[in-house]
């Protein structure tokens, strides 16, 4: 009891207080230290009250926990980004993703319907399998090919079940300042090769973590519940991407088309998973803006730093 007091008053003392702003909400943000999460807590924390829980301060596996931050903290809105997002990992723990993914997620939904919250959850775009040849609508046969995007599935039907005030947003290919992500990665790599091979044979649609967490924002403040998809518009391959971070940075390094096959990696990728956003524009919501567009923006973020 000391230590769920002890929490409890450091999360009090972690809380972003915005003021008194008309309309101002309490929101609780679960992986507040992920590569989306820090982003929302940014984001949020300049127009709402926001309560940003990292991995060590809420273990989303534990329900009892979950029940108690929650009903102590009382916010309007959960935001739950914590997840398990190892692909190739999950192969060989299934329990692990389905434990953090499926009931972590369940944990934080009720969690936020007893304490009458909102509820949004981040999901992926690998609940698709990949087969189409048409971006993916909201409501498409979802048939995730790996244990992962089996997990986040499961995670959705936990939402659906157990809110009756619900946001999920699927989402793709997010990069951003923080985290481990694509971009990052590829200018790792430049720093020390001259020819890197990127697959040519996954496409889809990279998605820029702040814009990202704006359009979140203004989906929260909104009550037009249900699954939207959520990334940058327009589409291409990893080839193609990696060939566009190289020109933003001005780096002379040779991109190679190759086989997803070529890495024997232990998990499925879907082919194909361009998202479509048909719920954004039923709903009266703006798109992001183009893929290149936004990452030209980080790219010369990255040179000022």
């Amino acid at each position: 009891m000391v230590q769920k007091q002890a929490l409890i008053m450091d999360m009090r003392l972690k809380t972003r207080v915005s003021g008194n702003r008309v309309g101002s909400m309490k929101i609780l943000v679960t992986g507040a230290n992920g590569q989306l999460g820090r982003e929302l807590v940014k984001v949020l924390s300049a127009h709402h009250q926001v309560i940003g829980c990292t991995r060590n301060e809420l273990d989303v596996t534990d329900l009892s926990k979950a029940r108690d931050i929650v009903q102590e903290a009382r916010p309007e809105i959960v935001v739950h980004t914590a997840a398990y997002t190892h692909v190739d990992q999950a192969e060989a723990d299934q329990d692990r993703a389905f434990l953090v993914n499926a009931y972590g997620t369940r944990n934080m939904t009720v969690a936020a319907q007893q304490a009458g919250a909102k509820m949004m959850y981040i999901s992926t775009d690998y609940v698709f399998d990949g087969r189409s040849t048409k971006p993916y609508r909201e409501y498409d046969f979802v048939n995730p090919v790996n244990v992962y995007g089996k997990s986040k599935l499961a995670g959705e039907d936990m939402v659906k079940t157990l809110s009756d005030k619900y946001f999920i947003v699927r989402t793709s290919w997010v990069y951003g300042r923080h985290g481990s992500n694509f971009v990052k990665n590829m200018l790792r790599l430049a720093e020390t090769r001259t020819e890197i091979d990127v697959v040519c044979d996954q496409v889809g649609s990279p998605t820029y973590a702040p814009e990202l967490a704006w359009f979140i924002k203004e989906l929260l403040e909104s009550e037009k519940y249900g699954i939207y998809h959520v990334s940058n518009t327009g589409a291409c391959s990893r080839y193609e991407w990696a060939k566009a971070i190289f020109a933003a940075a001005g780096l002379g390094v040779t991109v190679r088309p190759v086989d997803t096959a070529k890495f024997l990696l232990p998990a499925a990728r879907p082919a194909y998973s361009v998202l479509d956003y048909m719920a954004i524009r039923l709903n009266g919501f703006s798109t992001l803006r183009h893929w290149r567009t936004a990452l030209t923006q980080f790219i010369d973020e990255l040179r000022s730093i």
